[in-house]
């Protein structure tokens, strides 16, 4: 991987002024706010489209090497993480202020049960992360998560919090909007990386372009989710602290979760950084297409997503400089 550019850095405040661009945008000219709201998909496919070409996909078969990082990442991320979920929407009432609690528990579930395979790899390279080992799990986990996704929103916000799923989710639209924006992008993102991969430099090209996109396409997303949503941005304000104090309960969770998990493998201290992050940063990318077909309720179930990646963001921001300290390189032994 490259080094983080000063865009990655600065990348949380270039999104905050993102989300403030869009709020003042949609709240003094409603109609530009209304009309940019169909442009919100097609922005998610195209960052969807980068995010998967980031993702290399070749790598499969390089992170099964690595056998012990690999279980210890699947099992916290995908059977530890989603029980730590399940307690956490029990938070969550009937009604949050005149908001149905079903589409809080419905937005709490689908951004928190997946892990990240974007930002992740950043984070993990700001932190002294084993980035090799990140690059080869990030396919892994795209891959299993879009086969589990629909369970664990199925099980967890159907049965354990109590919410009406299938009143909640128009199956037809849902299908129509994960074909568009996640399954043509992820085929087309395939398919460029094989090309790549037979072309001379070719990767490096594509790495090198690509690279450059996520930030300021994510933060164009955010504008036109903030412009567009205005009015369910100012009914779920009253959410807000609930949302904020299960998310950062979520990072300490998972940070805990993730060191623990790595000492009890006898991870290398990278690896166990790598771990750390796996479980502190979640796939909004990917949940956000899928919140937003929503047919009641859009709104707030965005505002759910985009409140947990600016709490993430913070905490993260945090966290690459305190995790090298939780996990720190052995000492040369004089």
């Amino acid at each position: 991987m490259t080094p983080p550019s000063r865009l990655e850095r600065l990348q949380v405040l270039v999104y905050l002024g993102a989300i403030a661009a869009g709020l003042t945008l949609g709240s003094t000219v409603p109609a530009a706010g209304a009309a940019l709201g169909v442009a919100v998909l097609p922005a998610l496919a195209a960052l969807l489209f980068v995010t998967f070409l980031l993702v290399p996909l070749a790598s499969i078969p390089v992170a099964f090497r690595d056998a012990r990082f690999l279980m210890t990442a699947l099992v916290a991320n995908f059977v530890v993480v989603p029980l730590v979920v399940a307690v956490l929407v029990l938070l969550v009432p009937d009604e949050v202020a005149g908001v149905d609690g079903a589409l809080v528990v419905l937005g709490v579930v689908l951004v928190l049960v997946v892990p990240c395979t974007d930002w992740f790899l950043t984070f993990t390279q700001l932190a002294g992360g084993d980035t090799a080992r990140a690059v080869a799990f990030a396919p892994v986990s795209l891959l299993v998560q879009l086969a589990v996704l629909p369970v664990y929103v199925w099980v967890i916000a159907g049965g354990a919090a109590g919410a009406d799923v299938g009143a909640l989710i128009d199956v037809g639209r849902l299908g129509a909007t994960v074909l568009v924006v996640l399954v043509l992008p992820l085929g087309l993102a395939a398919v460029v990386q094989g090309v790549a991969a037979r072309v001379a430099r070719g990767p490096v090209g594509v790495e090198g372009v690509a690279g450059r996109l996520p930030v300021p396409l994510l933060a164009v997303v955010l504008l036109l989710v903030a412009a567009s949503e205005v009015p369910a941005v100012l009914d779920a304000a009253p959410l807000l602290p609930l949302l904020v104090g299960i998310f950062l309960l979520y990072l300490v969770a998972a940070v805990a979760l993730g060191v623990a998990a790595a000492r009890l493998a006898r991870l290398p201290h990278t690896a166990g950084r790598t771990l750390v992050m796996s479980v502190a940063t979640r796939n909004s990318f990917v949940v956000l297409p899928i919140a937003l077909a929503v047919p009641e309720g859009a709104g707030v179930v965005a505002v759910v997503v985009v409140t947990q990646t600016l709490v993430e963001l913070t905490g993260v921001a945090v966290l690459v400089r305190a995790l090298p300290r939780v996990l720190p390189a052995p000492t040369t032994p004089l």
